[in-house]
C-alpha cells in the first residue's frame, strides 16, 4: 500500500494495492499489521455503510470525548468529494480542511483520526460509503459543524445540496467550542 500526504498530523491517505485482471479486482481494504506498521494501531469496534442519490451532503460530523472515533472511510460504489476539518485545539492546523476525492476507482482511503469533523458529498447517483470506527454510535456525543461555513473554504463541487435536518442546524465554527 502506498501512504500519500495530508499535511495534517495523523491524518493518513491510502492507496492500497489493487489486483485487477479480466475478471475483475480484488483489494485488501484492512489488515490490522500493516495499518500498524503505518501508523494506524487501532481497534476497530463498527462499521457502517449508506446509500445516497447524487447531491447529498452528509456532515460535519464528530464525536466528542469519551467516545471520539477514529474512521477509516472508502468508497465501494460511485463517488464522493470527502472533506474533513482539524477541530483539535493545539494542533497547527486547527480549523483548516482537507478534501480529496474517494472513488470506485481510485480506490483511495481516509484515515481521519479522533479529532476531525467529518463530512462527504456525493457526485454520483447510487454512491455507497463505507466507514470504520474505533468507538460504536454514542448520541450524547454527538456534535457538527455547518457544512458551508464560510471560515473553511470548503469548495463541495455542487451548489443546493440536500441535508438532512440535523445537519441543517449545526453552528457556525465562530462559536464552536472544541472538546478537542
Amino acid at each position: 500500500m502506498e501512504i500519500i500526504e495530508t499535511g495534517f498530523k495523523g491524518l493518513i491517505l491510502i492507496k492500497p494495492k489493487v489486483f485487477q485482471d479480466a475478471r475483475g479486482y480484488f483489494l485488501e481494504s484492512f489488515n490490522r499489521d500493516k495499518f500498524r506498521a503505518i501508523g494506524i494501531d487501532e481497534e476497530f469496534l463498527q462499521d457502517n455503510q449508506s446509500l445516497s442519490g447524487k447531491g447529498i451532503v452528509r456532515g460535519l460530523h464528530f464525536q466528542s470525548p469519551p467516545h471520539a472515533q477514529g474512521k477509516l472511510v472508502r468508497v465501494i460504489k460511485g463517488s464522493v468529494l470527502d472533506v474533513v476539518v482539524d477541530i483539535r485545539k493545539n494542533s497547527t492546523t486547527y480549523g483548516q480542511h482537507y478534501d480529496v476525492e474517494l472513488n470506485e476507482t481510485n480506490f483511495l482511503m481516509l484515515y481521519i483520526p479522533p479529532g476531525f469533523a467529518h463530512g462527504f458529498a456525493t457526485l454520483e447517483d447510487d454512491t455507497i460509503f463505507s466507514y470504520k470506527c474505533t468507538d460504536v454510535y454514542h448520541p450524547e456525543t454527538e456534535g457538527g459543524l455547518q457544512w458551508n461555513d464560510r471560515e473553511f473554504g470548503i469548495d463541495w463541487k455542487m451548489k443546493d445540496p440536500i441535508l438532512s435536518e440535523k445537519d441543517k442546524k449545526y453552528e457556525p465554527f465562530s462559536l464552536f467550542v472544541s472538546p478537542f
